[in-house]
């Protein structure tokens, strides 16, 4: 990320998390550790996803780039300025739905401009290109308990879109829903992401859609003050079609390669939890 180019130093990265230590204080006064020592490059433009065992850290680490907490050492750096506060660069897009009940779908599209000052009907209209964006340019008029799971997750993408964050920040996004609609949420991702890169910092359990997404994905060891201890390059072309390059070979041989690392930290993961439990 940092090497010279022809013409001069590298851009800086969209996120740079140098050295991050995250600890929280418990109840009893204690302090539990969460993420150690974690530095992680995304350039602008670059997909990475963050995969690892269930509460190795991967959300605190989104957390931290979003300017949700404070890590207690190490810095957190946003197109090279360090981050002061809430990351107003970056759209965050979480694994529960943030629509508002009480609001139709182009009302909640709409109403992040509107805070920003953006006159109502103009937010409408923007709204609702986004809406017909993401294929649902013809249910603007409804609620969200209307709405399927896969729609839900429609309007929220747009949401967020809107803004037009340049840093996209997901954490299980897609988690909820069957199989089949997350092949098409992720689809849709990266047709909108292709026609106007972000840096993405994509959290997700799910290694197969790590890596039919990314451009590389990290992997993070079992907690407590887990560590990144992997980082791969995807070799797979774009455009990407997600059915389809579950076919692929090289899809197989980097699954393999990534899974041999993972599969050891996932099994510390479900040891330390029954220990726990």
């Amino acid at each position: 990320m940092e090497e010279a180019v022809a013409n001069g130093p590298a851009p800086p990265c969209a996120v740079h998390l140098a050295d991050l230590d995250i600890a929280f204080r418990l109840a009893d006064r204690s302090v539990f550790t969460a993420v150690r020592g974690a530095t992680l490059r995304v350039a602008d433009g670059e997909f990475v996803a963050i995969v690892g065992p269930t509460g190795c850290g991967k959300s605190t680490l989104l957390n931290a780039a979003a300017g949700l907490l404070t890590p207690s050492r190490g810095t957190v750096e946003i197109f090279g300025t360090p981050l002061a506060g809430l990351n107003r660069m970056a759209g965050y897009l979480f694994q529960a739905d943030a629509l508002f009940p009480w609001k139709t779908a182009i009302e909640n599209v709409a109403i992040g401009l509107e805070i920003a000052g953006t006159p109502r009907g103009e937010a409408r209209d923007e709204a609702a290109q986004w809406l017909a964006r993401v294929g649902l340019g013809s249910f603007g008029d409804r609620y969200p308990h209307m709405l399927s799971g896969g729609q839900r997750k429609r309007v929220g993408l747009a949401q967020v879109l809107i803004r037009h964050p340049k840093i996209l920040l997901m954490d299980e996004p897609f988690g909820p829903l069957d199989a089949q609609t997350r092949q098409i949420m992720g689809n849709l991702l990266l047709e909108l992401w292709s026609a106007d890169r972000k840096g993405v910092m994509f959290v997700t359990h799910d290694l197969e859609e790590a890596i039919a997404l990314a451009d590389r994905v990290v992997i993070m060891s079992a907690g407590p003050a887990a560590r990144i201890i992997g980082d791969f390059t995807i070799p797979l072309a774009r455009p990407r079609d997600i059915a389809e390059i579950k076919l692929d070979k090289a899809f197989h041989d980097v699954h393999r390669e990534i899974w041999s690392m993972l599969r050891d930290e996932v099994m510390k993961g479900y040891v330390q939890a029954e220990a726990v439990g």
